[in-house]
């Protein structure tokens, strides 16, 4: 059993920044790609950044520039620092991780979600 916690999502003005941290527990062997995803009211989910263990990158059109993952493999942790924030990515955000447990299982695994909020 394995899970992830997001944090750090909340309320910013326009212009904002916001950094969300995603911690993955339980019975955890590897974490393989991790990555960020949103859904807005009356939207699909779309992709917002991925990035593999050994730290390739990847970025949705909507955040580069703007947006940085990043993890911590010691903490097991993901990150996604948002800088120069616009009302459109007002969204709730996803962490998702590629897990293999102690079982050797590989699970796409899912967190809960945090909501952002971009005020004009």
């Amino acid at each position: 059993q394995v899970q992830l916690v997001e944090s750090g999502g909340g309320l910013v003005q326009a212009g904002g920044s916001l950094r969300l941290s995603c911690a993955a527990s339980g019975s955890i062997f590897a974490i393989y790609t991790m990555a960020w995803y949103r859904q807005a009211p009356g939207k699909q989910r779309e992709s917002v950044a991925h990035i593999t263990n050994t730290g390739t990158t990847l970025y949705a059109d909507s955040g580069k520039g703007r947006f940085t993952i990043s993890r911590d493999n010691a903490k097991n942790t993901v990150y996604l620092q948002m800088d120069s924030l616009k009302p459109e990515d007002t969204a709730v955000y996803y962490c998702n991780a590629n897990i293999q447990t102690l079982n050797r299982m590989v699970v796409d695994q899912w967190g809960q979600g945090t909501q952002v909020t971009v005020s004009s």
